[in-house]
């Protein structure tokens, strides 16, 4: 290889290496409010630095740099506007990433310097470091658990119109969802389905805020919330049973007591809808599924599947796939309990 060749490929590792930067940038952005600033129109960085309580010549070269990310456009000297990437940042916008920046500038940046250890002893995170698991962990500390709960909700609430998109629920009349946080997916499901009804189930700090979503959705009469553990049972009378990245918390013995529940609480013609990550080696996503298989290891001992490990996962809770239909960079894994001797 030639010397221009081999400065190329050091240039490549140095972008991957130099990524922690990008990250802190983008929560700073966050912080500062910046896409929430800009919303109206493009403004001089005299105005931003005045209305966020920042230093001007710092906030230029700062925002010198969120062009470059394509999170802003330069449209005078010191005169920025927003970009359509860049208002994704902003809280509220339909496809906002805000939480989730938070989540991983935050916590999530915290643990990843520790992976090592989770390699070379097979523990996660939380077990080495605090002697407990990370939801333990969480619920001592109110900020680190709201920062989390907001996370998962953002996701959740824009995963919902892909799966109403993606599968079918006229068959069903009651969808118990099970681990279901504040209610934006099951809420989506019942405003698509008018006849269907719900349970949404999950612990009781989490649906606490459950019933402010289901009323905005105009659902709130076809929904029950029920409050409790998932390793304690589930609701019954359900004839769907949908799991929301839940699954890929756990490690096969968890899982399955979960998933054991689940079949115990439907009807021998129930449904299982787990929506999760699919591991294919050869699929365009395989890179971002294998770093998200890392991060549940390494935080939650938990794990991303194959298709065939869900299969066999299944087997062993009394349930049989049947099918696998992806969407975005998911699927909804459906299946179905076995007959019981």
């Amino acid at each position: 290889m030639t010397a221009a060749g081999d400065a190329t490929l050091t240039r490549r590792l140095l972008e991957l290496a130099e990524g922690y930067r990008i990250t802190q940038l983008l929560a700073i952005a966050v912080r500062l409010e910046i896409a929430e600033r800009l919303a109206d129109g493009p403004r001089d960085t005299a105005e931003l630095a005045e209305a966020a309580g920042v230093h001007e010549p710092s906030l230029f070269r700062l925002l010198r740099a969120f062009a470059g990310l394509g999170l802003v456009s330069r449209v005078g000297d010191r005169r920025f506007g927003l970009t359509p990437l860049g208002a994704c940042l902003a809280a509220g916008h339909e496809t906002s990433a805000r939480a989730r920046v938070l989540l991983h500038a935050d916590a999530l940046y915290d643990w990843w310097p520790d992976l090592l250890g989770t390699i070379r002893t097979g523990e996660n995170f939380f077990q080495r470091r605090h002697g407990t698991d990370a939801w333990t962990f969480r619920a001592r500390d109110g900020q680190r658990e709201s920062v989390f709960d907001d996370a998962m909700q953002e996701g959740s609430s824009q995963r919902a119109r892909a799966v109403v998109a993606a599968y079918d629920f006229s068959a069903f009349r009651t969808v118990v969802d099970v681990g279901g946080g504040r209610g934006s997916l099951l809420a989506r499901i019942l405003a698509s389905y008018p006849s269907v009804s719900g349970v949404l189930f999950d612990q009781p700090h989490v649906v606490a805020d459950a019933p402010q979503t289901l009323v905005a959705a105009g659902v709130s009469d076809r929904c029950r919330v029920v409050a409790g553990s998932f390793f304690d049972g589930v609701p019954d009378g359900g004839d769907a049973y949908i799991m929301s990245m839940i699954i890929h918390d756990w490690d096969d013995d968890p899982a399955v007591k979960i998933l054991d529940h689940c079949r115990h609480a439907m009807a021998p013609s129930g449904r299982l809808l787990l929506i999760e990550r699919v591991v294919d080696v050869d699929a365009a996503n395989a890179l971002s599924t294998a770093l998200w298989d890392l991060q549940m290891m390494h935080g939650l001992s938990g794990r991303e599947r194959s298709e065939d490990e869900f299969r066999a996962l299944f087997a062993r809770a009394g349930f049989r796939l049947t099918r696998v239909v992806p969407f975005a960079d998911i699927a909804v894994i459906e299946a179905v309990p076995e007959m019981r001797t």
